[in-house]
């Protein structure tokens, strides 16, 4: 995490949690409908335009990462959030877990598969979804959708992606202190 006083050196090193509310930090690399992926990149402080999908494949919800986290694939966590109306890239915003699709995913042709979770979280600022508060709160099939976009999304990148299980917060919660304690071996 962010050291209480220092000043970040990118938005990878933004702080986890805000430390007043204890909700999740967020940035937003790619807005709500976008058939862009786009990643953050340190080292040039900008975004780096990563994908284009295909024709009907948009990105259902803003997407993005957890700062000061660090996951199996070498990538920050990454965070499907929950808010009323896209926002654009970079934008910082606070959020609360509301769960987790653990997955697995590999090159097409590679033995070894790598975890690759994908965290849920509500906006603090969202009205429309302040009902969340686990996955089983979603409208029937929508985890079903997002699931196989994120399984599409794959495999149009040369990768196969594997459900493993849906979880809910606790389940996110341990498993972003393990992306926290990761990224500070790391460092």
């Amino acid at each position: 995490m962010a050291r209480p006083g220092k000043t970040p050196r990118s938005l990878i090193d933004l702080p986890v949690r805000d430390r007043e509310t204890g909700d999740v930090t967020v940035v937003v690399e790619t807005p709500k409908a976008s058939r862009n992926k786009y990643k953050y990149d340190p080292e040039c402080r900008a975004l780096r335009l990563a994908a284009v999908l295909g024709e009907g494949l948009a990105f259902p919800h803003d997407f993005g990462f957890i700062p000061s986290t660090l996951g199996e694939d070498g990538d920050p966590l990454d965070v499907l959030l929950f808010l009323d109306h896209g926002v654009p890239p970079t934008t910082v915003a606070t959020a609360r877990l509301i769960g987790v699709l653990e997955v697995r995913q590999r090159d097409h042709g590679e033995k070894t598969w790598k975890r690759n979770d994908r965290f849920f979280a509500v906006a603090t600022h969202a009205h429309a979804h302040q009902h969340l508060k686990t996955l089983a709160d979603l409208r029937p099939h929508m985890l079903d959708e997002i699931e196989s976009f994120f399984v599409h999304y794959a495999g149009l990148n040369g990768k196969q992606l594997e459900v493993l299980a849906r979880k809910g917060p606790r389940r996110a919660d341990k498993l972003l202190k393990a992306g926290a304690r990761l990224f500070e071996r790391r460092r």
